[in-house]
């Protein structure tokens, strides 16, 4: 498929509303999160994409070993 065939598919998917629009509001928030929830919060989503990331690539080498 080349790239104007698939512009011309995603301009056709989102005039059809085959992708359905994204739920955006300009309200402000409901409940307000303090600095500290917002750092746990941050910290918790960081180390559970990251940690795993770090952990394979200390181990690459080991992974390479054939046994």
């Amino acid at each position: 498929m080349s790239l104007p065939a698939v512009s011309r598919l995603f301009r056709t998917a989102l005039r059809s509303r085959v992708i359905p629009a994204a739920n955006v509001t300009t309200k402000p928030a409901k409940v307000n999160l303090s600095a500290g929830e917002q750092a746990i919060g941050m910290t918790a989503f960081f180390a559970v994409i990251l940690v795993p990331s770090f952990w394979i690539m200390a181990h690459l080498e080991d992974y390479k070993k054939k046994e």
